[in-house]
């Protein structure tokens, strides 16, 4: 069964949140080296994630233009 929409936007937004975070505190640069790369691990996994929620949402959207303006687009 697929996810709703609700629940990917809102885990995006999670993803997001913890990504800035995780950026801000790396900024800071007061973590020890072994913090710093768990926070670059993770910032890394939270990023693909984000891109990949980010794509599915550019292809809902283009597949709701095509449907409404009546013609598709060539790839």
């Amino acid at each position: 069964m697929a996810r709703s929409t609700k629940t990917k936007i809102s885990d995006f937004e999670k993803s997001l949140k913890e990504l800035e975070t995780i950026v801000e505190r790396m900024e800071r640069g007061e973590q020890t080296l072994e913090a710093s790369l768990k926070d670059f691990e993770r910032g890394n996994a939270l990023a693909e994630a984000c891109r990949a929620s980010l794509e599915d949402a550019e292809q809902r959207v283009e597949k709701l233009v095509e449907k409404t303006s009546g013609f598709e687009r060539e790839p």
